[in-house]
């Protein structure tokens, strides 16, 4: 992995630019180089090389020219959702047959690039922004950062995975049904879905016009806010723009920040985690975590929400994406995949007639809805109640899509603005995260609120490793070749472990080092006195790492040393399956550590990998096969 990689937050990188550590025409190579191994069909479109130096070359002259403070997102790499225009380059709406060439980018996509941040490339999607799980898109289902056979959540799915990896810095995405948020909540990101028309979505494939948000995905809180100031602007030219209301000192920002505040949660019947019980016991865990920073709960009905998401799909605004794609879909609707098609070609049996009733129903929902706004600050509930495998959702596709926007489809039909942030792990590492709404023109209040609620997690951001403080320093970011060794400053009390196999950055359990607070410290080899063995069984397979004997033949493995608190080490190396443990290895800079291997007896009959190198050559050789 390039030794520049993972960027980290806008901050972090802002701080290495301003120390001459780093430029952004460094920082175009680096990226470049890391986003070549793709296999979670993240991209659509990379950018080439020499377009990258050149938009490096033009924001570091702008710099020098008009100076840095001038340029707030100077050098900053971001990664679009290919629904979104990018001047020059294809958008595809993750459909090669719909596929237009834009002159102009979208107007946020403008006003990013004026500001000094540097697009890397169009990322995947649920095909015309239609899903919730990311496996709808004939460029490949894009993964979960955390686990490979997991669903990364959608439609915004490549725009969340570019981020969690650590390839960009933040990234747009679009939220219609919550398209922001449920990829932010299983990735471990902030998913910010802003009250509609803040960000224009003139350059947007429509999914359903009136509704649509461009959705902001960051490693924080304030990131998001950051990215907000930016491109939040009324727009002419979007019939859906709105000038933004409620800012300064007497905005409820004051109120949900500073003083005690009261929150709505579902009522205990009406919430629902669809046999999950991990993702059940975590947000319990968010509401005591949420009355910590001086919240109140409050059950609320839930059902008129609840009611309100069902007209999305249900109901007739569903002919607003067959509005949208209208002439494309009559005349080629084959090359729209199938659960896609199926969706969208149920518009048609929607009337105009049945078109008012839907607008009169949700106004009266709304009506309803917007009563606990006297009783409540604001919303908290689950992004997502369960997340599932690509296998599962392959095989029961709209069933458990819809299942995903139990708590995210009602958002924009009742105009209300939501943040999502990380909140804890599952036992098999892989994320959970809750969402915070408000009525429309609350953003700042929550944005604020959502960055007390990560202060008070404390968790990794995306799937780095990078810890999340106050001031996270360079050296933080930094995962160093294999020429050089271990930063000697080991924080007191924690322990260094080397891994070998699923447990390396983001394979399918890294999430056990992520949720137990660890930090990647080394990307480097072992020395050239061991042996990698695939032992049976599995997903997700094993590695089984074994020093020879004296007289045999070794090679150097990959490996990562991972730092991790000494009070979660125990519980760590507790589930470690025989016929693994922990031992101690030779690095091949000479140092000794502590790290996962294998009993002699259990590779007798195992294959021997050693030539691949390392377990990501193995299994990208099985993804091959």
């Amino acid at each position: 992995m390039n030794e520049l990689m993972p960027l980290g937050d806008v901050s972090s990188l802002l701080q290495r630019y301003a120390s001459g550590e780093l430029t952004p025409g460094q920082m175009v190579e680096a990226v470049h180089a890391a986003i070549q191994d793709d296999a979670a069909h993240v991209w659509i479109h990379k950018l080439p090389l020499e377009t990258l130096r050149r938009y490096a070359s033009v924001v570091e002259a702008r710099a020098r020219t008009v100076g840095k403070p001038a340029l707030p997102l100077y050098g900053i790499p971001f990664a679009i959702k290919d629904n979104i225009d990018l001047a020059g380059v294809p958008t595809t709406a993750g459909c090669p047959g719909f596929a237009y060439t834009p002159q102009r980018s979208a107007t946020v996509v403008q006003r990013l690039i004026d500001a000094g941040a540097i697009p890397i490339g169009k990322t995947n999607l649920d095909q015309f922004a239609t899903g919730l799980n990311g496996t709808r898109s004939p460029y490949g289902a894009c993964c979960n950062t955390f686990n490979f056979d997991y669903i990364s959540g959608g439609s915004s799915s490549g725009s969340a995975v570019a981020l969690a990896k650590g390839w960009v810095c933040f990234s747009l995405g679009t939220d219609t049904a919550g398209s922001g948020r449920v990829p932010a909540a299983f990735n471990n990101l902030v998913g910010y879905k802003p009250t509609r028309g803040w960000l224009s979505t003139r350059g947007v494939v429509p999914a359903c016009r009136s509704l649509d948000c461009v959705s902001i995905f960051a490693l924080t809180a304030d990131d998001a806010e950051r990215v907000l100031e930016v491109t939040a602007s009324f727009d002419a030219e979007d019939i859906y723009s709105r000038e933004r209301q409620g800012r300064g000192p007497d905005s409820a920002t004051r109120r949900f920040s500073e003083h005690r505040f009261r929150f709505g949660i579902p009522r205990k019947d009406q919430s629902q985690f669809f046999g999950n019980r991990e993702y059940e016991r975590l947000f319990n865990e968010a509401i005591v975590k949420l009355q910590g920073l001086g919240g109140k709960s409050v059950e609320i009905d839930f059902a008129p929400f609840l009611e309100a998401a069902r007209l999305l799909y249900d109901g007739p605004w569903v002919a607003e994406r067959y509005a949208a794609i209208q002439q494309f879909f009559d005349s080629r609707s084959e090359q729209i995949i199938a659960p896609v098609r199926e969706i969208i070609g149920s518009a048609k049996r929607y009337s105009a007639a049945d078109a008012y009733n839907g607008v009169y129903r949700l106004h009266g929902l709304k009506r309803q809805t917007d009563r606990i706004w006297t009783e409540v600050d604001c919303l908290l509930t689950p992004t997502a109640g369960t997340i599932y495998t690509i296998q599962a959702m392959q095989q029961d596709p709209i069933r458990l899509n819809a299942n995903l926007g139990y708590y995210t489809n009602f958002m924009n039909l009742l105009d209300y603005s939501a943040v999502a942030v990380p909140a804890g792990f599952q036992g098999d590492g892989l994320p959970f995260g809750i969402t915070l709404s408000a009525p429309a023109h609350h953003d700042e209040a929550l944005l604020h609120l959502a960055g007390r609620l990560q202060q008070a997690y404390a968790l990794p951001l995306g799937a780095t490793g990078i810890p999340l403080r106050e001031e996270v320093l360079p050296e933080h970011l930094l995962i160093r070749s294999s020429s050089e060794t271990p930063r000697s400053d080991q924080q007191p009390g924690h322990v260094r472990v080397a891994v070998c196999g699923a447990h390396l950055s983001g394979l399918p359990l890294n999430g056990q080092l992520i949720s137990r607070s660890g930090r990647l410290v080394l990307s480097t080899t072992t020395s050239p006195d061991y042996k990698l063995y695939a032992l049976p069984g599995g997903p997700p397979y094993r590695p089984g790492l074994v020093r020879v004997e004296r007289n045999e033949q070794g090679t150097a493995i990959e490996v990562e040393v991972w730092e991790l608190p000494t009070q979660e080490f125990g519980s760590f190396v507790a589930g470690i399956p025989a016929p693994l443990g922990i031992g101690t290895i030779t690095l091949g800079n000479g140092d000794i550590v502590q790290s996962f291997l294998c009993e002699g007896y259990a590779v007798a009959d195992a294959e021997d990998i050693s030539r691949f190198g390392g377990w990501r050559d193995y299994m990208q050789q099985l993804r091959n096969a």
